[in-house]
């Protein structure tokens, strides 16, 4: 048996993830991915899980099928087997179906085979900053489409693998940083990550955005420039503090929009040739915050800045959308963005 340390050049990674050990990167945000191929019949994937709190999965696909890693409580590096049918090359992804629930430290990998070298990472590349819909939440519970959520569920449900952002970007053959977290709002002290605490605009520009963990770290946006942003933020923007669905003052309504077109104008200039999409998704909302997003785009007013709305934006449904849904999305948006042709994808 062999062990492989994660600064091997044959593994990729994708996602804001954490290299300041280059043999223990972090993964952080849901979506982030790590790549690889091996050969032989055994293969343990080395795994350190930092949990705040709910049941724990990482997700994995292997030569095509999906699989769930059931991470265990016990604290330090555990050890997890996969399954290899044969022993000819295997494609394997692992990746990070949840958000902030917890984090997981990469110790690397062990097998009877060898990692072999990969083709390069797509040359497209987009971002998708986000909710609990753009991070995946709950996309698995599928029969309960075009309902409320489960009653009661942990986080066994969610996996970003199936958000229309990830899907959209696989449709593309692109890369995605899927920079989405459940419940968060534009602002601060408003929507519903960390109690309210952090919004949008003290996440952005971070690697390390839980206030659990040791620090909260700065993300380094020269390490990734994307072609495509999407921009889903709105949906839990109506809790402010602790109150719910809360119609905003106009002199709350001009704070937002300023504070929204900032954000929007900070990383354009961070990314100065990406296309910029403002968008909500079908989760149900007012027609207010749509109407909103519509004022942001004219502020604006650059044709880096586009607005797209999906066929039934915040009409679908009143729980968080299905797989099926979160693919209705994923195919809309798909479309919209293939009709800009290959200069949207320019350097």
């Amino acid at each position: 048996m062999t062990r492989y340390a994660p600064s091997h050049t044959a593994f990729q990674y994708m996602g804001r993830i954490d290299f300041g050990n280059p043999d223990a990167p972090i993964l952080y945000w849901a979506g982030s991915m790590i790549h690889f191929a091996v050969t032989g019949t055994k293969l343990t994937v080395f795994l350190e899980n930092h949990r705040c709190y709910n049941g724990m999965q990482f997700g994995c696909w292997i030569d095509g099928k999906e699989h769930v890693i059931a991470l265990t409580e016990e604290s330090g590096t555990q050890g997890y087997v996969l399954p290899l049918d044969g022993d000819d090359e295997h494609m394997v992804t692992l990746y990070k179906r949840q958000d902030n629930p917890h984090y997981i430290t990469f110790h690397g990998i062990e097998t009877n085979g060898e990692l072999t070298a990969l083709p390069p990472l797509p040359a497209r590349r987009m971002e998708c900053f986000g909710d609990s819909v753009s991070a995946g939440s709950v996309v698995e519970a599928v029969d309960h489409v075009g309902q409320l959520d489960p009653e009661v569920y942990t986080s066994e449900y969610d996996n970003a693998w199936h958000s229309y952002a990830m899907q959209t970007a696989r449709l593309l053959g692109a890369q995605m940083h899927l920079t989405a977290q459940g419940g968060i709002a534009l602002l601060d002290h408003t929507g519903y990550f960390d109690n309210g605490k952090y919004g949008m605009v003290s996440v952005y520009d971070k690697l390390c955005y839980l206030s659990y963990a040791p620090e909260m770290t700065p993300w380094d946006f020269s390490r990734y420039t994307p072609h495509v942003v999407l921009f889903a933020i709105g949906q839990n923007d109506q809790r402010i503090g602790d109150e719910d669905n809360c119609i905003h003052t106009p002199e709350q309504r001009a704070h937002w929009l300023e504070r929204y077109c900032a954000l929007i104008g900070d990383l354009m200039e961070r990314y100065p040739k990406a296309t910029f999409v403002l968008l909500l998704t079908v989760l149900m909302h007012g027609e207010y915050w749509e109407e909103l997003l519509d004022a942001a785009c004219a502020r604006l007013g650059s044709p880096r800045v586009v607005r797209f709305r999906f066929r039934r934006s915040g009409k679908a449904t009143p729980g968080h959308p299905r797989i099926p849904e979160q693919c209705e999305m994923a195919c809309e948006l798909t479309e919209f963005l293939q009709s800009y042709g290959d200069l949207i994808w320019a350097d």
